[in-house]
């Protein structure tokens, strides 16, 4: 009997974990489109979001666009050097790295400069994981502009920096391409572009403190470089 009470009530919960997971996916396909613009265009202002940006014509008839910003009291040299060591094995992505790893992911968020990593040059590659995208620099345009492009033609990754008054402007604008499913579509518009937006939004404030950090840091005399 006891057994079979406990089986029972392990079915229950797991009945009730599913219904709950059923109406909380429901809720989000109900309210999503209200929240959306939100989702897509967090931090940005009305001009980034809607202008052309370099990398825009790699990709010209995406599904998905999604444009991104922050300001960092910090100039465009001291936030360059994060943007370049980005990637896999070298300087991580300054998000959640656990998040990144149980994917795959071989990421681990540097907190210095990493001299090594600082000579990326176009048509340098990083794949994302064993089975994921190779990720390609398609434009460098040193302190301005990095953008990526996946060898399949799919994404388009492009961080441009700004200055923006007292603060530099960086912005983060993802172009990804229609899935041939609706299957898929559905899944990008309702787990991609949110689950981007958690892991795009830690990164970018993680590149805010850091930058702000070496720029803190200048300011003293005789401060560290922040480089390793």
């Amino acid at each position: 009997m006891t057994g079979r009470s406990g089986g029972a009530r392990l079915a229950t919960r797991a009945g009730l974990s599913a219904a709950v997971a059923v109406a909380a996916a429901g809720v989000e396909v109900a309210t999503y489109p209200h929240w959306r613009p939100w989702c897509l265009h967090w931090g940005a202002t009305t001009d980034e979001a809607s202008r052309a940006l370099p990398g825009d014509d790699l990709l010209t008839k995406p599904q998905v666009v999604t444009t991104r910003a922050i300001g960092i009291q910090a100039p465009a040299r001291l936030i360059w050097p994060w943007l370049v060591q980005m990637g896999p094995g070298r300087g991580g992505a300054y998000t959640y790295d656990w998040i990144e790893n149980l994917l795959g992911i071989y990421m681990h968020s540097a907190n210095q400069i990493l001299p090594r990593y600082q000579d990326l040059k176009v048509g340098d590659g990083q794949q994302l994981g064993p089975r994921g995208p190779v990720l390609r620099v398609a434009v460098l345009e040193p302190e301005h502009a990095l953008v990526f492009r996946s060898d399949d033609g799919n994404w388009v990754w492009a961080f441009v920096i700004e200055p923006a008054g007292d603060f530099t402007r960086l912005i983060s604008r993802n172009r990804i391409a229609a899935s041939p499913s609706p299957l898929g579509r559905a899944a990008t518009t309702y787990l991609m572009e949110p689950g981007s937006l958690i892991m795009e939004r830690k990164m970018l404030i993680g590149i805010k403190e850091r930058a702000e950090r070496l720029a803190a840091a200048a300011a003293q005399p005789g401060a560290a470089s922040g480089q390793d």
